[in-house]
């Protein structure tokens, strides 16, 4: 695929996926938000490839959106990209996080620099977020005269707790990566020279010896249980996959490979082998 405002290499089973606008930036705008999803759909749809490193190219990981427009950034008015739903405007940066939600493989965010609106709220549907040591942080919407994109009034309060939230929004403070680190907005500072080399050894051990069907269930799972105010549901959906996975191939694979002291080699594939229930969120 021909991208303009991202790079998408490969390494061995590893997909990354690189910001790059690296002169504005990476400053995020319609057709970069564009061209990740469509990126993402790629990686999902091939089944080789078993996770996504996200990152940026240059000095930032993400300044934000781009600002070119002036005062009318913001304005639906001057929005020719505007995508509708019944009589609501649809925030890009939402768009492009909810596809990250639906995602059937890890996401490892490995954040390079700056990243600042859009550029700190694009990163928490990732499941492991790591950070270099000259990063920093800002949810900057309030300072802007906006609020909070990316549906990120859902998904930050519940990595950093309410509290936390409401100061880092509130002020649009800038935050640098031991505070990221210290309220677990991140999971770890890296030297910049092995930001890339460690997310991808991190995605490398998430997916290393586990069954991708078994990755796929289990990452949409935990991240809708969050919503829910009761187990039940997650007794519900947890009992029919692992009926659903205890008379798979991969089963009697993980169970005879452990037996037989030796690595599990998968067979079941996440474009073809889903369960029935599968999507259950859509019933």
């Amino acid at each position: 695929m021909d991208f303009k405002n991202i790079i998408l290499e490969l390494r061995d089973n590893i997909a990354i996926l690189f910001l790059n606008r690296p002169n504005k930036l990476n400053a995020f705008t319609i057709p970069m938000m564009e061209e990740i999803i469509s990126a993402l759909d790629k990686i999902e749809s091939e089944d080789e490839i078993k996770a996504v490193v996200l990152s940026g190219k240059g000095r930032a990981f993400c300044a934000g959106a781009d600002l070119s427009s002036g005062e009318n950034t913001f304005n639906p008015s001057f929005d020719d990209f505007a995508v509708k739903e019944g009589d609501f405007r649809k925030d890009s940066g939402g768009i492009l996080t909810l596809r990250m939600y639906k995602f059937l493989k890890p996401i490892v965010v490995a954040c390079n620099g700056p990243a600042v609106g859009v550029g700190a709220s694009m990163q928490l549907p990732g499941d492991i977020r790591i950070a270099s040591r000259d990063s920093k942080f800002g949810f900057v919407f309030n300072n802007r005269g906006i609020v909070p994109d990316a549906c990120s009034s859902w998904f930050l309060p519940r990595i950093v707790g309410i509290s936390k939230a409401l100061d880092l929004t509130y002020s649009g403070r800038i935050i640098d990566a031991q505070e990221a680190l210290d309220c677990s907005l991140i999971s770890s500072i890296h030297e910049s020279k092995n930001l890339i080399d460690d997310a991808i050894g991190i995605a490398h051990e998430l997916v290393s010896k586990s069954a991708p069907v078994s990755i796929a269930l289990t990452r949409q799972m935990l991240w809708r249980s969050l919503g829910k105010s009761e187990p039940y549901e997650a007794h519900v959906i947890e009992s029919k996959a692992i009926d659903s996975r205890g008379a798979s191939e991969d089963a009697k694979e993980g169970v005879n490979s452990f037996l037989e002291k030796r690595p599990a080699e998968f067979k079941n594939r996440v474009s073809s082998d889903m369960p029935k229930f599968f999507p259950w969120w859509e019933e």
